[in-house]
């Protein structure tokens, strides 16, 4: 083989001495040692070619020289070593870094991970993601925030500690010790020195000071309510943490429901502000639709009216009333039932004397929240408080049934809801399932022909005209109708205008052991009482005992030397609250922990506030609505504090939101077999993939039917990184999952596409390899950069010779693709989500390059691959890293410390570097015979059809294809009939 190579390129290969690429990463730090070579399987000795001299082998030759492999594990390991000592030698720095001051820096944040064991492909994809930004704004100058942390408490730990009978703080510390390793395999730039761990005294007494904060405000409070129970878990929910089938978040149980003295932050008192400013969240794009309307619904702002009806019991005027809030005041006339919830007053007061209705009601937990059965009231009816009117139908007068039913939530509006057959789906289907055969009211139309309006067999849900039924409202628009019946029942006490909000108050107790105390005793003379500041932070105990005999509940109620205290206040006897937060109360705040890190003080000071808010957050939209709300809401709080800058909270209308910019990363799914016959998910060692393209089940020989699913244990579909990592290497690794997708799209994980990458980085590698070795024999650098080179050339193009105008045409068309790959990959990271764009834009550019290797100035190749690599570095550090340093041996450090390669930016050379030829299509009688180049007509001809169509034919026999068509008789257009110019000139068609 060396021989053949040598004989090819006239002469013999380069001595090199033979070390393994990993010695030289281990050994030296130096830049001038290439972490790795090419090498043949034969391994002869390593070397790399020039593009122009691979261009001269023969085919087979170059089939063996495909053959080499880029050694990506070598050059990771060489510069995850370069960037640690880095690192340590600027330490002595920390201390600064730590107090940012006035220059503010770009806070890229990904949300922090759950220290559950082990990383998978999320948060490999969303870890990526966010250094990939916060790299891109480094090689643009910018100072980068970019800190990672474990979101450490929780339910999960202390279930896990139980079934294995460990403390959850040793299973969670050994959980974080291996994804942290996992991390630095990832080739990310995280700030180590900002590390947090929720579950740190140190980070939870700052916790402790904002829930004292917060009380001292009157925003954290202690009330009995219904709350939702989890059997399993044994703790309360939060109403977001309860799905829509009434099930827990975490277990999956069926949730109870209990009346319990619970503890809650009081976030409605910052609704307005909540849902006002989603507006500002919504301009430029910076929150996804998507997650916006999640946030507004869940605050659920309904304007409308409370109105009262009257309740007949036993025949007679019970002189009660029931209320009911309604954002359609207009269908009133078409009210026909009413319907409560199981926890409305009336039916709590019923209930022990109605042993059908207790026995109903026991039956409710388990139903779905959809569900259509209901219990009518017996010996209860109710009045349309319009049947006070005089003009009102005789069909309105009638009292109507009041049922409990399950589809009323009690904690929304009061309790009650007016149920409309005509114009309401729900109360539609509700009033089919009992009373399939009486007639349903409309008393809205789509006009005032009521012949338009839908098919009585469905409910009107538009708003329309008023129709006959709506008595002396006929024929009004429903929306002024609405506000005359509502001034006319105000009048009479019936009805008053109000808004209503479907949030309620954040619930944050819960009875569990693994979470952050809350810092309150309770004394019997004093009653509740918050520990003082200077007793922070109150620190779990040890209950080792708890974990090794597996008793559920909360172990902190059965540690009396730790529940018994005296009052902060009285010195007397007093117990400890043993409750402890919910785990999304340090998610609430730990973005603004990481900018002030180290403050033993304050959760973080004036100075560090001024790094917030993040400007760009990156993160799953699973979070859209409880990490978020709770989120937005503390930063709220936080800026209203003096842990802001005087001022910056005074305004009511000002905006505070803790995230500018939120990008949401859609999930990676694994490619998943399962046997056709039984749908069941198949192991790998039940398949036969001795043919890739066609996986069989193994047993039985059939074609495995392959799809791509959430990955999971049980869909046998997991891929772990680490291993991806190990095979391939983290930059091929981290290009590869950025390529396969744009960032908001699910991810089909496939491994077998990395070949192309892999391929794409060898190429570019070699290339920078063949301009170093050639470099010091080739490269003029008289002329400056190559911007400076080509704007003098652009002066002389009239007086060049052929064999210039050649180059000229090669460097303009390397530039040309240069300029707009900087244009576009700038834009694709700017946005973030088509990052995708930018590996696909750099692999054209690696082919452009190839491409024009043997035509194009040494200069012009050398500039061109310098903002390849700049351009690829956020992608793929230490791949670009050592190609930095292989194309530049003498520059020392790191690519993203220096000042030489800082991003590329568009030098506006465009005008230049126009093409002096273009490609025109030639037709005889409207068929493509080829295509010829020839030069852009001159700027004379314009306008002058018959001028340009003679020059354009005489340009194309000029050219060596036109000669040979015409000679060999393929092109006989001498005399046509007609010559057609078509598409600007792009095409000639003569007609014969």
């Amino acid at each position: 083989m060396q021989s053949i190579y040598g004989r090819q390129l006239g002469r013999s290969w380069p001595k090199r001495p033979q070390v393994s690429a990993v010695t030289t990463a281990t050994t030296s730090i130096s830049r001038r040692a290439p972490a790795c070579f090419f090498s043949l399987r034969t391994n002869p000795p390593r070397t790399a070619f020039h593009p122009a001299r691979l261009a001269q082998l023969s085919l087979l030759q170059r089939r063996s020289y495909a053959d080499y492999k880029l050694d990506l594990h070598a050059i990771d390991e060489k510069w995850r070593h370069q960037w640690k000592a880095l690192r340590e030698a600027q330490s002595d720095q920390a201390a600064d870094k730590a107090k940012q001051g006035d220059d503010k820096s770009q806070y890229v944040l990904p949300m922090f991970p759950y220290p559950s064991g082990t990383l998978h492909l999320g948060h490999l994809r969303v870890y990526t993601i966010a250094d990939v930004i916060a790299r891109f704004h480094t090689l643009r100058g910018h100072k980068v925030l970019l800190p990672m942390g474990w979101d450490a408490f929780g339910l999960p730990a202390e279930n896990a500690a139980i079934e294995r009978g460990i403390d959850p703080a040793t299973w969670t510390r050994s959980n974080i010790a291996k994804m942290k390793s996992q991390l630095d395999l990832m080739n990310g730039s995280w700030d180590w020195d900002r590390e947090l761990t929720t579950c740190d005294p140190n980070f939870y007494r700052h916790t402790q000071k904002l829930f004292l904060m917060l009380y001292e405000r009157g925003l954290a409070y202690q009330a009995e309510s219904e709350v939702n129970w989890d059997p399993v878990d044994m703790t309360v929910l939060a109403n977001e943490q309860v799905d829509a089938n009434g099930c827990s978040w975490r277990s999956g149980a069926k949730v109870e429901k209990r009346r319990l003295k619970q503890w809650f932050f009081r976030i409605s008192e910052f609704r307005d502000e909540l849902l006002r400013d989603l507006d500002v969240l919504n301009k430029n794009d910076a929150w996804p639709e998507r997650v916006l309307s999640m946030q507004k619904n869940w605050l659920g702002k309904s304007t409308g009216a409370t109105i009262k009806f009257p309740v007949l019991a036993m025949g007679q005027d019970s002189h009660a009333a029931i209320e009911v809030f309604t954002t359609r005041p207009d269908t009133l006339f078409g009210a026909q039932y009413l319907a409560l919830a199981a926890t409305h007053p009336i039916v709590r007061s019923l209930a022990p004397r109605d042993p059908e209705l207790q026995a109903f009601l026991d039956t409710l937990p388990g139903l779905p929240r959809d569900s259509k059965v209901g219990y009518m009231l017996p010996q209860l009816r109710a009045v349309n408080p319009l049947a006070y009117h005089e003009g009102t139908p005789e069909a309105t007068k009638a009292s109507i049934p009041i049922y409990v039913a399950s589809y009323v939530l009690g904690d929304y509006g009061e309790g009650a809801v007016m149920g409309v057959p005509g114009h309401d789906e729900r109360d539609h289907a509700f009033w089919k399932e009992h009373h399939y055969d009486a007639p349903v009211r409309y008393v809205l139309a789509a006009s005032e022909d009521e012949s338009t309006t839908a098919l009585r067999n469905e409910p009107f849900i538009e708003h329309g005209v008023m129709t006959e039924h709506s008595g002396p409202f006929k024929g009004k628009p429903s929306a002024e109708a609405a506000k005359m019946l509502v001034a006319m029942l105000e009048a009479a006490g019936l009805a008053k205008s109000m808004d209503k909000w479907r949030l309620r108050d954040w619930l944050i107790s819960r009875q569990r052991y693994w979470g952050t105390p809350i810092p309150i005793v309770h004394c019997g003379q004093c009653g509740t009482v918050p520990v003082p500041e200077d007793q922070l932070p109150v620190t779990l105990p040890n209950v080792q005992h708890h974990w090794t005999n597996g008793r559920p509940g909360n172990p902190l109620e059965r540690t009396p030397d730790w529940v018994n205290t005296s009052c902060p206040a009285c010195g007397g006897a007093a117990k400890r609250e043993t409750d402890t937060m919910d785990t999304f109360v340090d998610s609430s705040w730990y973005y603004a922990r990481f900018a002030d890190p180290h403050n033993e003080q304050q959760p973080f000071s004036q100075e560090a506030a001024r790094q917030l808010p993040v400007d760009i957050y990156i993160g799953g939209i699973e979070h859209a609505i409880l990490h978020l709300l709770y989120a937005r809401f503390m930063y709220k709080f936080m800026a209203s504090t003096e842990l802001f800058p005087p001022g910056s909270g005074t305004n009511e209308e000002a905006t505070h939101e803790p995230f500018t910019r939120l990008i949401t990363q859609g999930m990676v799914h694994g490619k998943t077999f399962s046997d056709p016959s039984s749908g069941r998910f198949l192991k790998p060692d039940e398949l036969d993939m001795s043919n890739p393209a066609e996986p069989k089940v193994a047993s039985t020989g059939a074609t495995a039917t392959v799809s791509f699913e959430k990955m999971s244990k049980s869909k046998h579909n997991g891929v772990d990184p680490t291993d991806f990592i190990a095979k391939h290497g983290a930059d091929a690794t981290r290009a590869h999952m950025l390529f396969q997708a744009p960032v908001s799209d699910i991810l089909n994980w496939d491994e077998g596409k990395i070949t192309g990458v892999t391929r794409w980085l060898g190429r570019l590698y070699d290339y920078v390899r063949g301009l170093a070795e050639t470099a010091t024999e080739t490269v003029d650098t008289s002329n400056g950069s190559a911007t400076a080179y080509l704007k003098e050339q652009a002066g002389r193009l009239d007086e060049m010779t052929e064999a210039e105008l050649s180059r000229w045409d090669a460097d303009a068309a390397v530039w040309r693709s240069v300029q707009s790959t900087i244009e576009s990959v700038t834009a694709s990271y700017q946005k973030v989500y088509p990052i995708n764009t930018v590996v696909s834009d750099l692999m054209s550019l690696t082919n452009t390059l190839h491409e024009r290797s043997e035509t194009a100035s040494a200069l012009v190749q050398r500039e061109a691959a310098s903002a390849a690599i700049r351009m690829l570095a956020p992608i793929t550090p230490a791949f670009a890293e050592e190609c930095w340093a292989v194309l530049h041996p003498d520059a020392g450090g790191s690519i993203f410390q220096s000042a030489a390669a800082a991003f590329p930016e568009p030098d506006n050379t465009g005008p230049l570097l126009q093409p002096r030829k273009q490609s025109v299509a030639i037709q005889i009688n409207g068929k493509l015979r080829g295509v010829v180049e020839v030069p852009k007509p001159p700027a004379r001809l314009e306008g002058d059809a018959e001028a340009l169509r003679e020059w354009m034919v005489a340009e194309m026999f000029k050219t060596e294809e036109g000669k040979t068509k015409y000679s060999q008789g393929a092109w006989d257009v001498r005399k046509p009939k007609r010559v057609i110019l078509a598409r600007g000139g792009k095409t000639i068609n003569f007609v014969v």
